[in-house]
C-alpha cells in the first residue's frame, strides 16, 4: 500500500506528528485506540471521516518505519 497518499507530516498540524490526510488524527492516535481494545470497526464508527484504507495506511506507515529502524547489535536492554 502506498501510505504516502494518506499519511502526511506537516509541522503546522499536531506538531509534525504523522497524521491521516485531511484530519488531525495521528497514526499514534489510531494505534492507541486499537491497542486500548477498540476494534477497527469501532474506530471507524467513532471517526466517520476515516476509511479502512486510512487505517491500513497507518499499519503500512508503521511497518515502513520499523524497517528503517537501526538497532545497535551490542546494545544492552534496560529493564
Amino acid at each position: 500500500m502506498d501510505y504516502q497518499q494518506r499519511i502526511v507530516i506537516d509541522p503546522g498540524i499536531r506538531s509534525g506528528k504523522p497524521c491521516i490526510r485531511g484530519t488531525r488524527i495521528t497514526v499514534m492516535d489510531i494505534f492507541d485506540y486499537l491497542g486500548g481494545g477498540m476494534t477497527i470497526d469501532e474506530v471507524l464508527d467513532d471517526f466517520p471521516d476515516l476509511t479502512l484504507a486510512d487505517i491500513q495506511a497507518c499499519f503500512a506507515f508503521a511497518a515502513d518505519r520499523d524497517r528503517r529502524l537501526v538497532v545497535c547489535p551490542n546494545e544492552t536492554s534496560v529493564r
